[in-house]
């Protein structure tokens, strides 16, 4: 049986994978591409995560695409509005005619002498090994791993006899109603479960072990829909995703530069939200700098509400060990559980866990430094799309595919079907993520690094990428390009 062929492939069916789509449709008419998914419905994150409250932690305005407006008015969206939005583009698009799903892609072996990649995954749950080739591989399949959460080795945990659960996998029997329930977590994850299950739970503690910077911001931006009543949506959009990256950038350049005064600004607004007599100091004043982590955003101060209603509250403690019925921490308190969900964080992989050889030889991919944050140092025609930690994800990952539609276009031009970023062994080396959240430290080891100057250092800048990626030359005197082909496909300045 003849391997399918396709000038691009594309793995990953959720917010990158279906942009990525969109972008090769609208500036490489005439390429042909699959998107390959791991599970069988699009939306990638959307889909996946199911626990109660679920939403961006990131405004729509920046999340959403580029190219499509976000027409609802809540700018700080739930789930279910999110997975609607990437499958009504999908839709709108014919993008979805593209997908084959419950394909789990495992190897990439890349041939010098095909210019091409043979990508081998695992169809259904027999596990049927298909292959496909293609000239050039575009990784949209996220930065964790979709088989299951971090769930750390609690003490005594087989003896509770309740339900302990990790939000990556919610069960979607869960009644919680008048149960008492420990959330062990502080970040994104946490503060969103917190006030939704205070609803109509007994009572809801979230339990931390260190407090996290915590910004409370409305759900809707009033701006916004003024600025969608009164103009055109593409340009209402345009003006409110401009403002709000302009802002985001301001407010994390403030923050390295006057950390304190952030910080303490920050910490403000919560004692204006829980008032004088509440224990910010403990529970709400982290021993980092702002940005060292990711700030968790709640709206509409939903947290703070509940707390103040006292459906939830706060425990800054560790666990000594789990009991039948509760968690016994090391200050002495006890905390009753009928429920504990261990908000604790996802487990990074790369590429999707996705082995990759060149010309037979077996690539390390944890020893390689990125190009422009996308591409890997001696590996050919291979991408991948990975957001801001500072900002919405999206906005890295339309840039990235744009960059990769002008390298394909590039290649077309000067017919040449082999594209290779050259490692430069002078050129030190930094840390993949400088960021000290836990969930990546534990990961660091496994990913690549990156340079500590262009074109091999990662920006956490969306304008520094913008010049960059957008008009910074392709042919930059780093990427290789080779093996003469016939000219083909569609013209864009590179």
């Amino acid at each position: 049986m003849a391997v399918e062929h396709f000038d691009v492939l594309i793995v990953g069916a959720g917010l990158s994978g279906v942009g990525a789509g969109r972008h090769l449709q609208a500036n490489c008419p005439g390429k042909t591409y699959a998107i390959l998914e791991g599970r069988g419905a699009i939306g990638g994150t959307w889909d996946l995560f199911r626990y109660p409250g679920v939403r961006s932690d990131s405004d729509m305005y920046t999340l959403g695409y580029a190219f499509k407006p976000w027409r609802e008015a809540k700018a700080i969206a739930d789930g279910p509005s999110i997975l609607n939005y990437v499958r009504e583009t999908a839709r709108e698009h014919g993008i979805d005619r593209h997908i084959r799903f419950n394909h789990h892609v495992k190897r990439a072996d890349w041939s010098t002498q095909d210019a091409a990649w043979t990508v081998q995954a695992e169809v259904g749950p027999e596990k049927r090994v298909v292959r496909l080739t293609c000239n050039f591989l575009f990784m949209c399949s996220g930065y964790y791993d979709y088989a299951g959460g971090y769930m750390p080795d609690f003490a005594g945990v087989e003896r509770f006899k309740g339900r302990l659960i990790h939000p990556q996998a919610w069960p979607e029997d869960l009644d919680y109603a008048g149960k008492k329930v420990v959330v062990i977590g502080s970040g994104a994850t946490a503060v969103t479960l917190v006030p939704e299950m205070a609803k109509s739970a007994g009572h809801v503690t979230m339990l931390q072990r260190s407090p996290t910077y915590v910004v409370s911001r409305p759900a809707e931006d009033a701006t916004a829909n003024w600025l969608r009543a009164k103009l055109p949506a593409k340009l209402a959009y345009g003006l409110t995703r401009w403002r709000n990256v302009l802002f985001g950038m301001l407010f994390f350049n403030l923050a390295r530069k006057k950390p304190e005064k952030v910080k303490a600004q920050i910490i403000d607004m919560v004692r204006q939200h829980l008032g004088p007599d509440y224990d910010v100091e403990t529970h709400f004043t982290p021993r980092y700098n702002p940005w060292d982590q990711r700030l968790c955003l709640v709206p509409d101060a939903d947290l703070f509400d509940a707390i103040k209603a006292g459906t939830a509250s706060v425990v800054t403690d560790h666990i000594e060990t789990f009991t039948e019925g509760s968690l016994k921490l090391k200050s002495g308190q006890e905390l009753e559980a009928d429920i504990i969900v261990s908000a604790t964080g996802l487990k990074l992989q790369l590429l999707s866990g996705l082995e990759v050889s060149v010309d037979g030889q077996r690539i390390d991919m944890a020893r390689t430094m990125t190009y422009k944050g996308m591409m890997y140092g001696g590996v050919p025609n291979l991408a991948s799309a990975f957001g801001y930690t500072n900002a919405s994800w999206t906005l890295k990952c339309d840039l990235t595919c744009e960059y990769v539609c002008r390298l394909l276009n590039h290649m077309d031009r000067i017919r040449a079907r082999q594209c290779v970023p050259i490692p430069d062994p002078s050129v030190g080396e930094a840390p993949w993520l400088d960021f000290t959240s836990g969930y990546v430290q534990r990961a660091l080891d496994q990913f690549p690094k990156q340079g500590v100057k262009k074109p091999w250092k990662l920006h956490q800048n969306y304008a520094l990428d913008l010049v960059s990626l957008r008009f910074g030359r392709v042919d930059d005197g780093v990427m290789a390009f080779s093996k003469p082909a016939p000219a083909q496909g569609c013209d864009l300045a590179a």
